[in-house]
């Protein structure tokens, strides 16, 4: 099934299984020149209900570049167009269900990030010294060509060459560094399946530096930074101190760490938000003031790598799953190192709420509303009220099971929802109508 907010992007005809990135950014100039590898299997190419298909003609979401060869199985496809964002192509012969196949896309231009009306520009982005991705929700295609929908999950392998000054972050491990004349290729490998929106790369000057405390230890994951040399250091060692504690905390709340390591890139801008992408979270610059002013945004992005990345809704319609998620795990940080309590918090939260437009259902908030403060929020008051019904011990066991059973996968509502009523003693059913599928802003019930 298409995705039901953007139904124009992506193919469900067939599913990827790898990407493999080659690409080569000139930062002032903005070139970048790309060779992409994507493997994939082929689907029924029908419509539920229907006998399975030969797989006759599929798309690839990709930005303006200009191409330079398109390959199918290393062959030349009998036809392939590339207009308004898509690139359709139709192979040599006709693909059966199951059956593997590869797309090799070699392009060149300068990257233009996706314009939208409800959130800016999505994608690839030029600063004024190297460049940023973030893609959420439908940004992958400003950079690389790809199935750009949040249930079609791959593997990556990331090479960027860019001027040897530079450092570049992506997902994944970094397994190779090779410096050239004047360039440094930089390859990351990524094993754990990621959506296209959460692929990432980062580039500039930027100082490599470990969060310090983190890495040691039996469970500690490895937490690299790279940061401008300005706050490098005093402003940045203190704002991020305690991460390493609420990796610690989260691994026992949430379960297990779902990646081998957890990078942090500061560019040297000022950023709205920061971003999270798999693996990795990327904050401005104006998020490091050397007084923790920002640290709830620091938790936030960290637990999006459980609720978002390992598991990653199945339909942009779940997007409660993703920031209702990490905006209580900022309440239950602040409760754990001895800020206000996750129930102050919710209190303040509601009264809040209580002020706007009742006229939101973050089950399905619709295309617009995606990112609305009030998914978030009401997100979370929908975990505390489930945690005040079924007690603390319960929640806890109940995410471990989620991220347990899911990790690596895609998620819906409906699956949390039958998952909560069984950790829990009575029906549960009236508390997720109230909180997810009626516009009212229900009363939060006091802690028993």
């Amino acid at each position: 099934m298409t995705d039901s907010y953007f139904p124009l992007h992506g193919d469900d005809r067939y599913r990827t299984t790898s990407y493999d990135l080659r690409v080569e950014y000139i930062p002032h100039t903005g070139r970048l020149t790309g060779r992409a590898l994507v493997a994939a299997i082929a689907g029924s190419g029908g419509a539920p209900g229907t006998a399975p298909g030969p797989l006759t003609a599929f798309d690839l979401d990709l930005g303006r570049f200009r191409l330079t060869k398109v390959l199918v199985d290393g062959r030349p496809p009998a036809r392939y167009t590339h207009r308004g964002d898509r690139l359709r192509i139709q192979p040599a012969r006709p693909l059966p269900p199951g059956t593997p196949f590869t797309v090799e896309v070699r392009y060149a231009g300068v990257p233009q990030p996706v314009r939208t009306r409800e959130w800016g520009e999505l994608g690839w982005e030029q600063l004024e010294e190297g460049a940023l991705v973030a893609s959420q929700p439908h940004g992958a295609r400003s950079w690389f060509p790809c199935n750009d929908r949040p249930d079609d999950k791959a593997v990556y392998r990331i090479a960027v060459t860019a001027p040897t000054p530079y450092a570049v972050v992506a997902n994944g491990s970094l397994v190779s560094r090779t410096i050239g004349a004047s360039t440094t290729t930089w390859v990351y490998e990524q094993p754990a399946p990621m959506a296209s929106y959460l692929a990432s790369v980062q580039i500039g000057p930027y100082e490599l530096v470990e969060v310090a405390g983190a890495g040691t230890g039996a469970g500690a994951v490895p937490q690299p930074a790279a940061v401008p040399r300005a706050l490098t250091g005093g402003p940045f060692e203190h704002d991020f101190a305690r991460q390493p504690m609420m990796m610690s905390l989260f691994q026992d709340l949430f379960g297990p760490y779902p990646f081998e390591d957890y990078q942090v890139v500061v560019v040297d801008e000022e950023l709205d938000v920061p971003v999270e992408a798999q693996g990795l979270s990327v904050f401005g610059a104006n998020h490091v003031d050397g007084r923790r002013g920002s640290e709830r945004l620091i938790a936030h992005e960290l637990a999006h790598q459980w609720f978002g990345n390992s598991l990653t809704v199945a339909d942009w319609r779940h997007i409660w799953l993703n920031e209702g998620f990490a905006k209580y795990a900022e309440w239950l940080w602040s409760e754990a190192a001895g800020g206000p309590s996750a129930a102050v918090l919710a209190s303040r939260s509601h009264a809040r709420l209580a002020r706007l437009d009742q006229d939101i259902r973050i089950a399905d908030p619709g295309v617009r509303r995606l990112f609305d403060d009030r998914v978030y929020e009401r997100g979370a008051l929908t975990l505390h009220a489930l945690r005040t019904e079924i007690g603390h011990p319960a929640f806890a066991a109940l995410l471990r099971e989620w991220t347990a059973t899911h990790r690596h996968g895609v998620v819906t509502t409906e699956e949390f929802v039958e998952l909560a009523a069984r950790h829990a003693r009575r029906p549960t059913a009236g508390l997720f109508t109230r909180w997810l599928y009626e516009a009212r802003l229900p009363d939060l019930a006091p802690p028993d």
